[in-house]
Protein backbone atom coordinates (compact mmCIF):
# COMPACT_ATOMS: atom_id res chain seq x y z
CA UNK A 1 0.00 0.00 0.00
CA UNK A 2 2.94 2.18 0.93
CA UNK A 3 4.45 1.76 -2.25
CA UNK A 4 1.16 2.69 -4.23
CA UNK A 5 1.18 6.11 -2.56
CA UNK A 6 4.75 6.77 -3.11
CA UNK A 7 4.29 6.18 -6.68
CA UNK A 8 0.92 8.14 -6.88
CA UNK A 9 0.89 11.55 -8.77
CA UNK A 10 -1.73 12.60 -6.78
CA UNK A 11 0.22 12.40 -3.70
CA UNK A 12 3.70 13.47 -5.35
CA UNK A 13 1.80 16.87 -5.99
CA UNK A 14 -0.33 16.53 -2.68
CA UNK A 15 3.58 17.10 -1.03
CA UNK A 16 4.72 19.60 -3.49
CA UNK A 17 1.73 21.64 -2.70
CA UNK A 18 2.14 21.61 1.13
CA UNK A 19 5.78 22.02 0.98
CA UNK A 20 4.91 25.36 -1.24
CA UNK A 21 2.10 26.27 1.15
CA UNK A 22 4.54 26.00 4.15
CA UNK A 23 7.00 27.84 2.67
CA UNK A 24 5.25 30.82 1.78
CA UNK A 25 3.83 30.78 5.44
CA UNK A 26 7.55 30.91 6.79
CA UNK A 27 8.42 33.31 4.47
CA UNK A 28 5.37 35.69 5.24
CA UNK A 29 6.18 35.25 9.39
CA UNK A 30 9.58 36.06 8.82
CA UNK A 31 9.27 38.97 5.95
CA UNK A 32 11.74 41.30 8.38
CA UNK A 33 14.79 39.47 6.97
CA UNK A 34 13.61 40.15 3.60
CA UNK A 35 12.73 43.60 3.77
CA UNK A 36 16.48 44.68 3.09
CA UNK A 37 16.56 42.52 -0.07
CA UNK A 38 13.03 44.29 -1.10
CA UNK A 39 14.63 47.45 -0.42
CA UNK A 40 17.66 47.07 -2.25
CA UNK A 41 15.78 45.73 -5.64
CA UNK A 42 13.21 48.53 -5.31
CA UNK A 43 16.03 51.14 -5.27
CA UNK A 44 17.71 49.68 -8.21
CA UNK A 45 14.03 48.95 -10.06
CA UNK A 46 13.65 52.48 -11.65
CA UNK A 47 17.28 52.91 -13.24
CA UNK A 48 17.84 49.67 -14.24
CA UNK A 49 14.66 49.55 -15.56
CA UNK A 50 15.38 52.67 -17.71
CA UNK A 51 18.39 51.90 -18.79
CA UNK A 52 17.42 48.70 -20.28
CA UNK A 53 14.71 50.17 -22.13
CA UNK A 54 17.33 52.39 -23.59
CA UNK A 55 20.02 49.53 -24.38
CA UNK A 56 17.14 48.08 -26.45
CA UNK A 57 16.52 51.18 -28.29
CA UNK A 58 20.29 52.41 -28.44
CA UNK A 59 22.26 48.62 -28.82
CA UNK A 60 21.45 48.33 -32.46
CA UNK A 61 22.89 51.71 -33.38
CA UNK A 62 26.32 50.40 -31.20
CA UNK A 63 26.31 47.53 -33.38
CA UNK A 64 25.51 49.02 -36.85
CA UNK A 65 28.26 51.61 -35.65
CA UNK A 66 30.92 48.55 -35.04
CA UNK A 67 29.83 47.22 -38.82
CA UNK A 68 32.31 50.16 -39.85
CA UNK A 69 35.12 49.14 -38.16
CA UNK A 70 34.88 51.23 -34.68
CA UNK A 71 35.60 50.06 -31.52
CA UNK A 72 32.81 49.23 -29.40
CA UNK A 73 33.68 51.76 -26.64
CA UNK A 74 33.91 54.71 -29.23
CA UNK A 75 30.71 53.24 -30.83
CA UNK A 76 28.90 53.33 -26.89
CA UNK A 77 30.73 57.16 -26.81
CA UNK A 78 28.78 58.56 -30.00
CA UNK A 79 25.74 57.02 -29.25
CA UNK A 80 25.81 58.40 -25.79
CA UNK A 81 26.34 61.77 -27.31
CA UNK A 82 23.66 61.75 -29.80
CA UNK A 83 21.81 60.60 -26.57
CA UNK A 84 22.65 63.15 -24.60
CA UNK A 85 21.92 65.84 -28.05
CA UNK A 86 18.70 64.54 -28.21
CA UNK A 87 17.87 64.88 -24.81
CA UNK A 88 19.09 68.80 -24.84
CA UNK A 89 16.62 69.36 -27.79
CA UNK A 90 13.77 68.14 -26.16
CA UNK A 91 14.29 70.48 -23.33
CA UNK A 92 14.50 73.04 -25.45
CA UNK A 93 12.45 72.69 -27.56
CA UNK A 94 9.40 70.22 -26.77
CA UNK A 95 9.50 70.70 -23.14
CA UNK A 96 8.56 74.11 -23.49
CA UNK A 97 5.97 73.67 -26.12
CA UNK A 98 4.31 71.06 -24.09
CA UNK A 99 4.46 73.27 -21.22
CA UNK A 100 2.60 76.50 -23.04
CA UNK A 101 0.40 74.20 -24.42
CA UNK A 102 -0.91 72.40 -21.02
CA UNK A 103 -0.47 76.35 -19.18
CA UNK A 104 -2.76 77.77 -22.34
CA UNK A 105 -5.33 74.54 -21.60
CA UNK A 106 -5.53 74.97 -18.14
CA UNK A 107 -5.71 79.07 -18.67
CA UNK A 108 -8.72 78.63 -21.01
CA UNK A 109 -10.42 75.83 -18.47
CA UNK A 110 -13.47 78.30 -17.41
CA UNK A 111 -14.68 78.72 -21.46
CA UNK A 112 -14.41 75.13 -21.85
CA UNK A 113 -16.23 74.61 -18.57
CA UNK A 114 -19.02 77.08 -20.22
CA UNK A 115 -19.33 75.45 -23.11
CA UNK A 116 -20.18 71.95 -21.16
CA UNK A 117 -22.70 73.84 -19.14
CA UNK A 118 -23.83 75.54 -22.11
CA UNK A 119 -24.50 72.21 -23.76
CA UNK A 120 -25.98 70.54 -20.92
CA UNK A 121 -28.65 73.58 -20.89
CA UNK A 122 -29.30 72.20 -24.55
CA UNK A 123 -29.86 68.88 -23.92
CA UNK A 124 -32.09 70.36 -20.79
CA UNK A 125 -34.44 71.38 -23.69
CA UNK A 126 -35.03 67.81 -25.38
CA UNK A 127 -38.06 66.73 -25.20
CA UNK A 128 -36.97 63.11 -23.11
CA UNK A 129 -35.08 65.64 -20.48
CA UNK A 130 -37.61 68.43 -19.85
CA UNK A 131 -38.76 66.66 -16.43
CA UNK A 132 -35.20 66.58 -15.39
CA UNK A 133 -33.59 69.09 -13.82
CA UNK A 134 -30.37 69.26 -15.40
CA UNK A 135 -29.36 72.31 -14.13
CA UNK A 136 -29.98 71.47 -10.54
CA UNK A 137 -27.89 68.33 -10.77
CA UNK A 138 -24.81 70.31 -12.28
CA UNK A 139 -24.97 72.86 -9.62
CA UNK A 140 -24.78 70.16 -7.00
CA UNK A 141 -21.21 68.83 -8.99
CA UNK A 142 -20.15 72.34 -7.68
CA UNK A 143 -17.84 72.14 -10.56
CA UNK A 144 -15.93 75.22 -11.04
CA UNK A 145 -12.56 76.71 -11.86
CA UNK A 146 -12.19 77.82 -7.99
CA UNK A 147 -13.16 74.50 -6.52
CA UNK A 148 -10.77 72.69 -8.89
CA UNK A 149 -7.66 74.31 -8.09
CA UNK A 150 -8.82 75.28 -4.33
CA UNK A 151 -9.09 70.54 -4.52
CA UNK A 152 -5.56 70.78 -6.35
CA UNK A 153 -3.95 73.19 -3.96
CA UNK A 154 -5.75 71.08 -0.61
CA UNK A 155 -4.53 67.81 -2.53
CA UNK A 156 -0.53 69.16 -3.07
CA UNK A 157 -0.41 70.61 0.26
CA UNK A 158 -1.61 66.93 1.86
CA UNK A 159 1.14 65.36 -0.77
CA UNK A 160 4.11 67.64 -0.37
CA UNK A 161 5.95 64.70 1.86
CA UNK A 162 5.66 62.35 -0.69
CA UNK A 163 6.35 65.10 -3.73
CA UNK A 164 10.24 65.99 -1.95
CA UNK A 165 10.69 61.79 -1.53
CA UNK A 166 9.23 61.42 -5.30
CA UNK A 167 11.62 63.99 -6.23
CA UNK A 168 14.43 62.74 -4.87
CA UNK A 169 13.98 59.60 -6.40
CA UNK A 170 13.57 61.25 -9.04
CA UNK A 171 17.25 62.48 -8.45
CA UNK A 172 18.93 59.30 -7.72
CA UNK A 173 17.47 57.60 -11.08
CA UNK A 174 18.77 60.97 -13.33
CA UNK A 175 21.87 59.72 -11.42
CA UNK A 176 22.22 56.34 -11.20
CA UNK A 177 20.88 55.79 -14.96
CA UNK A 178 23.07 56.90 -17.22
CA UNK A 179 25.87 55.27 -15.24
CA UNK A 180 24.02 51.51 -15.71
CA UNK A 181 23.34 52.68 -19.40
CA UNK A 182 26.78 53.09 -19.81
CA UNK A 183 27.72 49.33 -18.50
CA UNK A 184 24.92 47.92 -20.52
CA UNK A 185 26.30 48.99 -23.74
CA UNK A 186 29.68 48.74 -23.06
CA UNK A 187 29.55 45.07 -21.39
CA UNK A 188 26.30 43.71 -21.97
CA UNK A 189 27.66 40.82 -24.71
CA UNK A 190 30.05 39.43 -22.01
CA UNK A 191 26.51 38.90 -19.52
CA UNK A 192 25.46 35.38 -21.55
CA UNK A 193 29.05 33.85 -21.03
CA UNK A 194 29.45 35.11 -17.44
CA UNK A 195 25.86 33.69 -16.55
CA UNK A 196 26.62 30.84 -18.71
CA UNK A 197 29.61 29.84 -16.24
CA UNK A 198 27.15 29.41 -13.52
CA UNK A 199 25.09 26.43 -15.01
CA UNK A 200 26.10 22.77 -14.98
CA UNK A 201 27.79 22.17 -18.63
CA UNK A 202 25.38 19.75 -19.63
CA UNK A 203 22.66 22.52 -19.54
CA UNK A 204 24.74 25.64 -20.87
CA UNK A 205 23.96 25.46 -24.65
CA UNK A 206 20.37 25.33 -23.51
CA UNK A 207 20.61 28.13 -21.16
CA UNK A 208 22.24 30.17 -24.27
CA UNK A 209 19.31 29.36 -26.20
CA UNK A 210 16.48 30.94 -23.74
CA UNK A 211 18.84 33.87 -22.84
CA UNK A 212 19.01 34.15 -26.71
CA UNK A 213 15.13 33.80 -27.06
CA UNK A 214 14.47 36.57 -24.28
CA UNK A 215 16.85 39.23 -25.66
CA UNK A 216 14.56 38.61 -29.04
CA UNK A 217 11.60 38.74 -27.17
CA UNK A 218 12.58 42.17 -25.34
CA UNK A 219 14.96 44.04 -28.50
CA UNK A 220 11.49 43.09 -30.82
CA UNK A 221 8.82 44.26 -28.15
CA UNK A 222 10.84 47.75 -26.74
CA UNK A 223 12.07 48.99 -29.66
CA UNK A 224 9.08 48.33 -31.90
CA UNK A 225 6.65 49.97 -29.04
CA UNK A 226 9.50 52.82 -29.32
CA UNK A 227 9.09 53.55 -33.19
CA UNK A 228 5.56 52.80 -33.07
CA UNK A 229 5.14 55.29 -30.42
CA UNK A 230 6.93 57.67 -32.28
CA UNK A 231 4.84 56.88 -35.40
CA UNK A 232 1.52 57.43 -34.10
CA UNK A 233 2.51 60.73 -31.88
CA UNK A 234 3.93 62.24 -34.46
CA UNK A 235 0.94 61.54 -36.95
CA UNK A 236 -1.34 62.04 -34.61
CA UNK A 237 -0.08 65.39 -34.27
CA UNK A 238 0.05 66.12 -38.13
CA UNK A 239 -3.55 65.02 -38.26
CA UNK A 240 -4.59 67.51 -35.36
CA UNK A 241 -2.99 69.71 -36.99
CA UNK A 242 -4.26 69.98 -40.33
CA UNK A 243 -7.97 69.98 -39.14
CA UNK A 244 -7.07 73.14 -36.99
CA UNK A 245 -7.38 71.21 -33.35
CA UNK A 246 -6.07 73.36 -30.67
CA UNK A 247 -3.30 71.80 -28.59
CA UNK A 248 -2.19 69.74 -31.34
CA UNK A 249 0.94 69.20 -29.84
CA UNK A 250 -0.26 68.26 -26.53
CA UNK A 251 -2.88 65.78 -27.65
CA UNK A 252 -0.40 64.08 -30.11
CA UNK A 253 2.15 63.16 -27.62
CA UNK A 254 -0.46 61.99 -25.09
CA UNK A 255 -1.78 59.92 -28.15
CA UNK A 256 1.94 58.39 -28.56
CA UNK A 257 2.23 57.86 -24.85
CA UNK A 258 -0.78 56.07 -24.18
CA UNK A 259 0.28 54.27 -27.43
CA UNK A 260 2.19 51.68 -24.97
CA UNK A 261 -1.30 50.58 -24.03
CA UNK A 262 -2.43 47.76 -25.91
CA UNK A 263 -6.12 47.93 -27.51
CA UNK A 264 -7.23 50.77 -25.12
CA UNK A 265 -4.52 53.18 -25.95
CA UNK A 266 -6.04 54.48 -28.82
CA UNK A 267 -9.26 55.36 -26.93
CA UNK A 268 -7.57 56.46 -24.34
CA UNK A 269 -5.61 59.06 -26.29
CA UNK A 270 -8.16 59.73 -28.50
CA UNK A 271 -10.07 61.06 -25.16
CA UNK A 272 -8.28 64.74 -24.81
CA UNK A 273 -9.10 66.05 -27.88
CA UNK A 274 -12.36 64.39 -28.51
CA UNK A 275 -14.09 66.09 -25.31
CA UNK A 276 -12.23 69.66 -26.28
CA UNK A 277 -13.67 69.79 -29.35
CA UNK A 278 -16.66 68.22 -29.20
CA UNK A 279 -18.81 70.72 -26.91
CA UNK A 280 -17.90 73.60 -28.95
CA UNK A 281 -17.51 71.84 -32.60
CA UNK A 282 -19.04 68.57 -33.31
CA UNK A 283 -18.14 67.99 -36.51
CA UNK A 284 -13.90 68.74 -36.07
CA UNK A 285 -14.61 66.18 -32.57
CA UNK A 286 -15.37 64.04 -35.66
CA UNK A 287 -12.31 64.49 -38.06
CA UNK A 288 -10.42 63.84 -34.49
CA UNK A 289 -11.78 59.69 -34.65
CA UNK A 290 -11.28 60.00 -38.40
CA UNK A 291 -7.80 61.33 -37.44
CA UNK A 292 -7.30 58.35 -35.11
CA UNK A 293 -8.49 55.64 -37.21
CA UNK A 294 -6.51 56.49 -39.97
CA UNK A 295 -3.14 56.68 -37.89
CA UNK A 296 -3.95 53.44 -36.02
CA UNK A 297 -4.93 51.52 -39.37
CA UNK A 298 -1.67 52.15 -40.87
CA UNK A 299 0.19 51.67 -37.47
CA UNK A 300 -1.63 48.32 -36.90
CA UNK A 301 -1.16 46.90 -41.17
CA UNK A 302 2.53 48.33 -41.61
CA UNK A 303 4.40 49.37 -38.90
CA UNK A 304 3.07 46.54 -36.29
CA UNK A 305 3.87 43.75 -38.17
CA UNK A 306 6.53 45.16 -40.25
CA UNK A 307 8.66 46.54 -36.70
CA UNK A 308 7.22 43.65 -33.96
CA UNK A 309 5.89 41.59 -36.20
CA UNK A 310 3.68 38.20 -34.90
CA UNK A 311 7.03 37.94 -32.21
CA UNK A 312 4.92 37.36 -29.13
CA UNK A 313 1.74 35.20 -30.19
CA UNK A 314 -0.22 36.55 -27.48
CA UNK A 315 -4.19 36.23 -28.10
CA UNK A 316 -6.01 39.39 -27.73
CA UNK A 317 -7.82 38.10 -25.28
CA UNK A 318 -4.79 37.16 -22.76
CA UNK A 319 -3.55 40.72 -23.53
CA UNK A 320 -6.71 42.20 -21.99
CA UNK A 321 -6.47 39.83 -19.21
CA UNK A 322 -3.26 40.87 -18.78
CA UNK A 323 -4.02 44.34 -18.40
CA UNK A 324 -6.82 44.42 -15.95
CA UNK A 325 -4.93 41.84 -13.30
CA UNK A 326 -1.60 44.12 -13.83
CA UNK A 327 -3.35 47.64 -13.17
CA UNK A 328 -5.31 45.64 -10.36
CA UNK A 329 -1.52 44.61 -8.56
CA UNK A 330 0.66 47.62 -10.02
CA UNK A 331 -1.32 50.64 -11.21
CA UNK A 332 -0.03 52.53 -14.54
CA UNK A 333 3.04 50.54 -14.09
CA UNK A 334 1.03 47.40 -14.31
CA UNK A 335 -0.12 48.00 -17.37
CA UNK A 336 3.08 49.48 -19.13
CA UNK A 337 4.77 46.25 -18.28
CA UNK A 338 2.10 43.64 -18.08
CA UNK A 339 2.27 42.58 -21.30
CA UNK A 340 6.21 42.33 -21.43
CA UNK A 341 6.26 40.36 -18.53
CA UNK A 342 4.00 38.24 -19.75
CA UNK A 343 5.43 37.60 -22.83
CA UNK A 344 9.19 36.54 -20.99
CA UNK A 345 7.56 34.73 -18.78
CA UNK A 346 5.62 32.58 -21.33
CA UNK A 347 8.94 32.15 -23.05
CA UNK A 348 10.29 30.55 -20.16
CA UNK A 349 7.52 28.09 -19.44
CA UNK A 350 7.48 27.32 -22.97
CA UNK A 351 11.40 26.59 -23.54
CA UNK A 352 11.05 24.71 -20.10
CA UNK A 353 8.68 22.34 -21.32
CA UNK A 354 10.43 21.81 -24.14
CA UNK A 355 13.45 20.77 -22.78
CA UNK A 356 11.32 18.40 -19.96
CA UNK A 357 9.61 16.92 -23.41
CA UNK A 358 13.14 16.18 -25.29
CA UNK A 359 14.77 14.78 -22.01
CA UNK A 360 12.15 12.51 -21.83
CA UNK A 361 12.22 11.20 -25.61
CA UNK A 362 15.96 10.65 -25.12
CA UNK A 363 14.82 8.75 -21.91
CA UNK A 364 13.05 7.01 -24.02
CA UNK A 365 15.19 6.14 -26.88
CA UNK A 366 17.83 5.34 -24.47
CA UNK A 367 15.28 2.47 -22.87
CA UNK A 368 14.73 0.82 -26.16
CA UNK A 369 18.25 1.10 -27.51
CA UNK A 370 19.36 -0.84 -24.24
CA UNK A 371 16.16 -3.26 -24.34
CA UNK A 372 17.32 -4.17 -28.38
CA UNK A 373 21.09 -4.49 -27.17
CA UNK A 374 20.46 -6.67 -24.63
CA UNK A 375 17.58 -8.92 -26.71
CA UNK A 376 20.32 -9.26 -29.15
CA UNK A 377 22.80 -10.25 -26.58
Amino acid sequence: MFEKLKQSKLMFWSCELLILATLILVSSKINFIFQPIGTFFSTLFAPVLIAGFLYYILNPIVELLMRTKIKRIWAVAIVLLLLVAAIIWILLSVIPSLVQQISSLAYNMPDFIRQVENWLADVAQWPIFREVNINKYFEQLDISYGTIIQQFLSGLSNSLGSIVGTIASATIVIITAPFILFYMLKDGEKLVPNIKSFFPEKRREQIVELLGQLNRTLANYISGQAIECLFVGTFTFLGYFAIGVEYAFLFGVIAGLTNLIPYLGPYLGLAPAFLVTVFNDPFKALLCCIVVLVVQQLDGNIIYPNVIGKSLKIHPLTIIIVLLVAGNIAGLLGIFLGVPFYAICKTIISYVVKIVKEDKQNENKKKITTTLDTGKS
